[in-house]
């Protein structure tokens, strides 16, 4: 799932491609806003990253989907 963290005073947003489920998401990011504790997300390769809770200007969370795997028929359009 993509998750998507705009930084105050920060032109880019910081997007995160992470295994954690919708919910797990916004609970993170809602404790990290109300105790000012920095947020800690890992990604799907491992990386870790952090964003201090005072800087949050906002985050989005994806929506939950799966991907599909494999390839399409080629068609030749004549």
């Amino acid at each position: 799932m993509e998750i998507k963290i705009g930084v105050q005073h920060v032109a880019r947003e910081i997007v995160v491609e992470s295994d954690l489920q919708a919910q797990e998401a916004v609970e993170l990011v809602n404790a990290a806003i109300s105790s000012g504790s920095p947020l800690v997300l890992t990604d799907t390769k491992g990386n870790t990253t952090v964003v201090p809770a005072a800087v949050i200007g906002y985050a989005s969370v994806g929506a939950e989907q799966k991907r599909p795997v494999g390839f399409m028929p080629f068609t030749k359009d004549d």
